[in-house]
């Protein structure tokens, strides 16, 4: 079982950057794929940014692409979100996943298996 804790979120002015981290709390943390989910208020949930097991690749949502950047440490077990340029748009509650893909699709919550409990970004224009 795989426990995860994000933190990192807050209020912040649009143009700010805020930096997410995910917390895992069992090892191997390199033969998940790590993912960020986020959702706003009456909105489903909508995939941000994935980084591959495989080969550490990184995909992005088009709405966050250029400005958001996903990353991780192994050595301390922990995902990163780093989200520049911030908009309006961005509020929502931002949640990291893990899970093992067997296949090219990766923006599918119901694909990964452990969740963290969210943390809220809020975006004010």
């Amino acid at each position: 079982q795989v426990q995860l804790v994000e933190s990192g979120g807050g209020l912040v002015q649009a143009g700010a950057s805020l930096r997410l981290s995910c917390q895992a709390s069992t090892p191997p943390f390199i033969t998940y794929d790590w993912v960020w989910f986020r959702q706003a208020p009456g909105k489903e949930r909508e995939f941000v940014a994935v980084i591959r097991r495989i080969d550490s690749s990184t995909y992005y949502a088009d709405s966050v692409k250029g400005r958001f950047s996903i990353s991780r440490d192994n050595a301390k077990n922990t995902l990163y979100l780093q989200m520049n340029s911030l908009k309006a748009d961005d509020t929502a509650v931002y949640y990291c996943a893990a899970g093992r893909l067997s296949g090219r699709y990766y923006s599918i919550p119901s694909d990964y298996n452990y969740w963290g409990q969210g943390t809220q970004v809020t975006v004010s224009s």
